[in-house]
């Protein structure tokens, strides 16, 4: 019969190495998923009856990001919120973010005033 001290300790051992892998796993999805842009208002086409705007969104996972060229401000929890002034007639947004490793992504909003 085995030594239950032995079993009791490599029980632990592997639950705590268990645990670790699955820490280290639950922070790198957010290195691997690459940076991430939601853009909460305006919806994408819609027809707007006023020229200022307010553009809101959430940016994840990014180290800089920009509205037409433009660079814009997270808070702490990345939420965006920038005001633009449209022209009369198809307006097209670009919002570019990019991670720490380079990666780029793109959203592209179009509004109608």
């Amino acid at each position: 019969m085995k030594n239950p001290k032995k079993i009791l300790l490599s029980g632990i051992l592997i639950f705590f190495a268990i645990t670790i892998f699955g820490y280290i796993i639950f922070q790198a999805r957010n290195i691997i998923i690459g940076p991430i842009i939601k853009i909460k208002t305006p919806i994408n086409g819609s027809h707007l009856r006023e020229s200022l705007i307010e553009i809101k969104g959430i940016a994840k996972n990014i180290s800089y990001i920009s509205m037409n060229d433009k660079q814009i401000f997270t808070d702490d929890n990345g939420v965006f919120s920038e005001k633009l002034l449209l022209s009369r007639g198809y307006n097209i947004i670009m919002i570019k973010a990019v991670d720490r490793f380079g990666r780029e992504i793109q959203k592209k909003l179009e509004l109608i005033y």
